[in-house]
């Protein structure tokens, strides 16, 4: 593999979901043979990394993000040496591979979790967690603070003590003020590093640092966990986006800049956009991810907003700007970008998508427009595992096949992720399409046939090629190229040139007049033949006369 510096600077990541991508051994829940098995795939597409989310030990509370063992692989997902087999393969195939690390929080499992409900309140097993006591007696939590997953985000152990847990019950918090936390997740760091590994994701960048000094804070009623958050605090929240958490940025940094060649680091960070600039300062991160752009409105002056301040806000830390529309944690765009405005997309999902209901040829031509949109911006781009199928959400399942703990803990307010998270079908026919031998964990609805790898593969016109002929039109703009606006375009429009290509997106329900200026090089709809009229949902690739 040729040893690119900074080649994460413009770079087309895969998240790979495990537990959904592909069934090696026909369980009904993905794993790494199943991934490596399909790796293939993911180069085709034409990604130059692959994300992979947590796949270490963990009894599931959280599908993986509750870890017992940071070094070693959860049996349901395989081994070690499957581990170093998909490393392996992915590195053949010009593939960098970044995986999930876990900070914020253990799980209940986890040796140190274990030591310390052993052990007496004060002790020094406790103090690696958050451990208070509680108030009037010990019968109430000792502060007012919500899980991100709702209800308490305190609870009691039998000695009468209660314990910070920011999302499950069973995601025990770390204090990282305890000198052997940072010791063990250096460590881990570096076994990850020395078995190859290109780069890290840091869930919950935001959330390890906290404000523990007496007496705790409440916060009141108004909480914000979900979304964006910390906004208004400028750092001072009792645990989101707190300025001291950059010193633990710093170490991460440090560990990771002692291997050749360099390696990856991003940040999930739900700070606003201006703070969240910060998560990339020199000596911090390289990167963190863009969720302005998720949460976008389909406009064309919020989406131009969104993209200018993307663009200056890394500019102004050195770093490269990220663009991401799905993932593992949201409603897939392809539904959620054609919502009405001020639909929330909980509600929606509790609706079993409903309330409205999506049409499936409107829900393609709005992935489409939005996959082109998303490729053409300079910057990394994150790929969420499905979205080149143009996979909808699956709002429809029903309550008896949930699996996300965010429904039972917010009592219903929420759905929750899993329709996110549903197996890919990568064959037309079989029991799973193709994910595997057997049933999928999670139920695949019967549209899922015609959207399958297989079903797309020889089809020129299908989602799967769009995205293929996209990703290698992309190679072409040279890193870090700028982005540049055409002034004289139609309001109802974005129009803008990156290095040798040139974007126009139509995101009006009219046609409107366009001056293409050169053949069109990709489209996400058919063009009329009179060139001058870009039809309304449409995105289409020029030639950039400027570039």
């Amino acid at each position: 593999m040729p040893e690119t510096c900074a080649w994460w600077r413009n770079a087309v990541v895969y998240e790979v979901y495990v537990r959904s991508f592909a069934d090696g051994d026909g369980d009904g829940v993905g794993d790494l043979p199943g991934i490596t098995a399909r790796l293939d795939h993911i180069a085709d597409v034409g990604a130059d990394a692959v994300w992979l989310t947590p796949f270490y030990r963990s009894p599931m509370a959280d599908a993986g993000y509750d870890v017992a063992d940071h070094r070693d692989v959860d049996p349901l997902f395989g081994t070690l040496a499957d581990f170093d087999s998909l490393l392996a393969r992915a590195h053949d195939l010009g593939l960098r591979v970044i995986i999930d690390l876990v900070p914020n929080h253990t799980s209940v499992r986890h040796r140190w979790f274990q030591e310390a409900l052993a052990a007496r309140p004060g002790s020094a097993a406790r103090a690696r967690y958050v451990f208070r006591d509680g108030r009037d007696g010990g019968a109430l939590p000792p502060t007012d603070w919500r899980s991100v997953f709702g209800g308490p985000a305190w609870q009691r152990v039998p000695d009468g003590q209660w314990y910070l847990h920011l999302f499950a019950p069973e995601q025990p918090d770390l204090d990282w003020s305890h000198p052997e936390v940072t010791a063990e997740f250096h460590d881990i760091l570096r076994f990850w590093l020395d078995r190859g590994v290109d780069g890290f994701r840091f869930d919950v960048a935001h959330g390890m640092a906290k404000d523990l000094a007496e007496p705790l804070r409440d916060l009141g009623p108004d909480q914000v966990h979900h979304s964006i958050v910390g906004e208004g605090w400028e750092g001072r929240h009792p645990f989101w986006d707190r300025d001291d958490v950059h010193t633990l940025l710093r170490g991460f940094r440090e560990v990771v800049d002692t291997y050749t060649p360099p390696r990856a680091t991003v940040a999930e960070s739900w700070a606003a956009l201006d703070r969240r600039a910060l998560y990339t300062r020199p000596g911090e991160l390289h990167q963190a991810f863009n969720f302005d752009f998720l949460k976008a409105a389909w406009n064309p002056a919020a989406l131009r907003a969104t993209i200018d301040r993307s663009l200056a806000l890394p500019r102004a830390t050195g770093a490269a700007p990220t663009w991401v529309l799905s993932n593992h944690d949201v409603v897939r765009h392809a539904s959620r970008l054609l919502l009405p405005p001020g639909t929330s997309p909980d509600a929606w999902l509790l609706s079993a998508g409903t309330a409205p209901s999506l049409g499936p040829d409107a829900v393609r031509r709005r992935a489409r427009t939005a996959a082109l949109l998303l490729l053409a911006l300079p910057g990394a781009v994150f790929l969420y595992q499905g979205e080149e199928l143009g996979l909808p959400e699956v709002a429809e399942l029903p309550d008896g096949v949930l699996r996300d703990p965010v429904r039972h803990r917010s009592g219903g307010a929420r759905k929750g992720r899993d329709g996110c998270r549903v197996p890919l079908p990568w064959n037309c026919e079989g029991p799973s399409y193709g994910f595997g031998a057997g049933a999928p964990w999670l139920p695949q609805p019967a549209a899922f046939a015609a959207l399958s790898a297989e079903a797309q593969r020889g089809d020129p016109d299908s989602t799967l090629n769009l995205y293929r002929r996209a990703t290698r039109l992309r190679r072409a703009v040279p890193a870090d190229s700028e982005l540049e606006w055409n002034e004289q375009s139609d309001s109802r429009v974005l129009d803008f040139g990156v290095g040798p290509l040139r974007c126009v997106v139509n995101v009006s329900a009219d046609e409107v007049p366009v001056q293409p200026g050169s053949r069109p090089l990709l489209s996400s709809a058919p063009l009329p033949a009179a060139a001058q009229v870009l039809p309304p949902d449409t995105a289409v690739w020029y030639a950039n006369a400027s570039g």
